[in-house]
């Protein structure tokens, strides 16, 4: 596993003595390990040049693992603990194109609460969950007629521009009686192995109560969330920030 994990420090191909060194494990057993490794497809034996790279088994063992992460699985005591940190409703939503769908919440135990709906659309340039999508989902749209659901809501493309950017460089963003009169939400993106979005995380509740004191005493709990699934989904400390608006 020292072997392997050598690999991760070399930007490419390495020898015996490169990866000897960076193991402290001695030349002649390093040779041994990356002989057995290449058999087995985990490393590449490299004839013209001597030197091994790692190898396409290990590709395949990671799809294999990547394919049976739930990310709802992993979310759900997140959500669980952000409602309980918060007070208020706590979602959980996966991006596409055009839109970003809740896929599962847990409500507020509050007596007047924001009650979130599997499978619904969040508006993209009415909601916190859609301007997040925006900011971080490379291939995500929004439509050239930005409706207004409420007075609040952004309806200028330029304006909404400024405000993804503003997300992107922030890593959270918010929106305050935009999509409802009565709601108010921040929400922080979940990033995968590569930095790309996997998920958007959310916290929601009553405009009455979810004031901007509020939101700003949630916003730590619910980066610190974000964080930590982004990181049991192998998150690598590179994100879409890194990556150029379109």
């Amino acid at each position: 596993m020292r072997v392997l994990d050598a690999f991760l420090e070399i930007n490419g191909e390495a020898g015996t003595n490169e990866v000897s060194r960076r193991t402290g494990i001695n030349p002649s057993t390093v040779s041994r390990l990356l002989s057995t490794l290449v058999s087995g497809g985990f490393v590449e034996h490299i004839p013209e040049t001597g030197r091994y790279r790692l190898g396409p088994h290990l590709i395949r063992l990671a799809n294999h693992a990547v394919s049976q992460i739930d990310v709802r699985a992993l979310a759900r005591p997140h959500l669980v603990a952000l409602e309980e940190e918060t007070g208020e409703t706590a979602t959980l939503s996966i991006a596409g194109e055009n839109e970003a769908v809740t896929v599962d919440f847990v409500v507020s135990r509050a007596t007047v609460a924001s009650v979130a709906r599997i499978g619904r659309p969040s508006i993209p340039h009415a909601t916190a969950t859609g301007k997040v999508m925006l900011a971080f989902a490379p291939t995500a749209r929004f439509n050239a007629e930005l409706e207004a659901y409420t007075d609040r809501t952004i309806t200028t493309s330029k304006r909404l521009m400024r405000e993804v950017a503003a997300v992107r460089e922030q890593g959270w963003a918010e929106a305050v009686r935009e999509r409802e009169v009565d709601l108010n939400a921040i929400a922080a993106p979940i990033y995968g192995g590569s930095g790309e979005l996997a998920g958007i995380l959310g916290v929601q509740g009553p405009a009455g109560r979810f004031g901007r004191k509020r939101r700003e005493a949630a916003r730590p709990a619910l980066l610190a969330r974000a964080r930590a699934l982004s990181e049991a989904l192998g998150y690598n400390g590179r994100d879409a920030r890194e990556i150029p608006l379109p």
